[in-house]
């Protein structure tokens, strides 16, 4: 298998992506220590009428993965189409899983997390560039230590991890 080297983020494209846009900016910005080397300019999902076809995008994104990121907000649990099938694909390929909650939350938030995501292995982070990059730089070793470990369900920065970022 080549190198994975990519982020994958997955998020409600029709609420949630000026959140998306963000993280872009403050990758561009050099005022900010944020950095992923984003999946999603490896190509172009040209046909969007045909579903098979974005899935076979997606795949193909997918495959050079390294970290899975799910941007949730109020409607992410009931994407169905594309936001599930994602997730899915995160899941059965066992990559590190970070759910980051636009409403501010530093663990799961039952009402918004996706019902096929609830019990997996995943770190459960705010919105916020310093906790992400935390996450980007030290859950995969973490992802891969519990899964050696056979444990799974939803994991989440202690406070001090927080007070450290200065958040």
């Amino acid at each position: 298998m080549p190198y994975r080297n990519k982020t994958f983020v997955s998020f409600d494209g029709d609420s949630d992506i000026h959140y998306y846009r963000l993280m872009q900016a403050w990758k561009q910005n050099d005022g900010f220590a944020f950095n992923f080397y984003d999946a999603h300019k490896l190509n172009t999902a040209r046909d969007s009428s045909q579903e098979a076809s974005i899935k076979t995008q997606l795949a193909e994104r997918m495959r050079n993965t390294k970290v899975f990121v799910l941007l949730v907000g109020e409607r992410t649990r009931y994407l169905q189409k594309f936001v599930r099938w994602e997730i899915e694909q995160a899941i059965h390929r066992d990559l590190p899983i970070i759910v980051v909650n636009l409403n501010g939350r530093r663990s799961m938030d039952e009402d918004r997390c996706p019902p096929v995501l609830r019990d997996k292995l995943a770190i459960h982070v705010s919105f916020n560039a310093a906790i992400m990059q935390h996450a980007l730089d030290h859950w995969p070793a973490s992802h891969r230590q519990y899964r050696q470990a056979q444990k799974t369900g939803p994991y989440y920065y202690k406070e001090n991890v927080y007070t450290e970022l200065r958040l």
